[in-house]
């Protein structure tokens, strides 16, 4: 039985509404604008704890100038009536303010990872990533958080930062929920136009391929250079990077051209198969709309750290 969730704004709602939810609390971050990838967490979140806190706040500190901050779009009431299907019991919206109740004079830096891929090209957010969600845990207190893997980077950066300040709270991976046609769920797809979405579909294919080749003991440069031959024959995408990364330390072990093949070097991630786990990701452009998406991949062969790039391929 579904119920309608509470509403809160400010601290004070938040605080006293938490008291009346006794037991263990689960914990599912977003900035609205809610799909059924963000209700596929409130739906994991209701089998692993008693109570379900959803957040709605679009974060300042995580856009920089000239990015989509003002445009990304809000849609609190049409939130809850989602919300209210899937059994969250509590819901926090606040204003800046209230997340940020005095000038902002502190940051967290989150190591390498924030610095390359995503970090590269949007090179502030991370850091403001990790700001707020270490607030609204620790504002909340829940016992599990819930993130969804279509932000992978975002995943590994956020149990590193929870695990190394000591942030006491489990972290729980969720799958990406993709549409019929293949392409990840996002707030952002609504920007697309009828023939931009049907060229985002290139993405999901991508990742396939490189699963694929894979999966046959490609090695990665190899397994970067065919996604980007599907996306080239696609067209009219523009590609960011497309990058193999150990799923676990996120090394990066094979990338185009702008990629840091070797950043961030650590133990392997290994399967009690014995194959590496990895992640696949890109990130591009179709039109004006900026999307990105990610497989996991079983390495079969032995990746090589080095500097070749799948751009130096013949």
């Amino acid at each position: 039985m579904t119920h309608r969730p509470i509403l809160t704004h400010t601290r004070a709602q938040l605080a006293e509404a938490l008291t009346k939810l006794p037991g263990t609390k689960a914990l599912v971050m977003t900035m609205g604008a809610l799909h059924n990838g963000h209700l596929q967490l409130v739906r994991e979140a209701r089998e692993l704890a008693d109570h379900v806190i959803v957040t709605i706040f679009v974060n300042p500190t995580q856009f920089a100038p000239g990015e989509d901050f003002d445009a990304y779009p809000r849609t609190l009431e049409a939130d809850m009536d989602a919300l209210e299907t899937v059994g969250a019991d509590l819901v926090w919206a606040p204003a800046p303010q209230d997340v940020y109740p005095t000038p902002v004079t502190v940051s967290i830096d989150p190591g390498p990872i924030a610095r390359v891929l995503e970090g590269k090209t949007r090179p502030t957010h991370f850091a403001g990533v990790a700001l707020v969600c270490s607030k609204v845990v620790n504002l909340i207190r829940p016992d599990v958080a819930l993130y969804g893997q279509k932000d992978a980077q975002q995943l590994a950066l956020l149990r590193t930062v929870f695990a190394q300040l000591d942030i006491p709270v489990r972290v729980h991976a969720v799958p990406i929920v993709r549409a019929e046609d293949g392409v990840a769920l996002s707030s952002r797809n609504q920007y697309l136009s009828d023939d931009e979405r049907a060229r985002a579909r290139a993405l999901s294919r991508s990742l396939r391929r490189g699963v694929e080749v894979a999966e046959a003991g490609a090695e990665p440069a190899v397994i970067v250079e065919q996604c980007r031959a599907v996306i080239e024959a696609e067209g009219g995408i523009d590609v960011d990077y497309i990058a193999l990364v150990d799923a676990g330390t996120f090394e990066i072990l094979a990338g185009t051209e702008s990629v840091p093949v070797g950043e961030g070097a650590g133990a392997p991630t290994v399967a009690a198969d014995g194959t590496r786990q990895g992640r696949l990701l890109i990130a591009a452009k179709v039109g004006t709309t900026r999307l990105i998406d990610n497989m996991e991949v079983a390495l079969h062969a032995a990746p090589c750290s080095c500097s070749t790039h799948a751009g130096d391929l013949a």
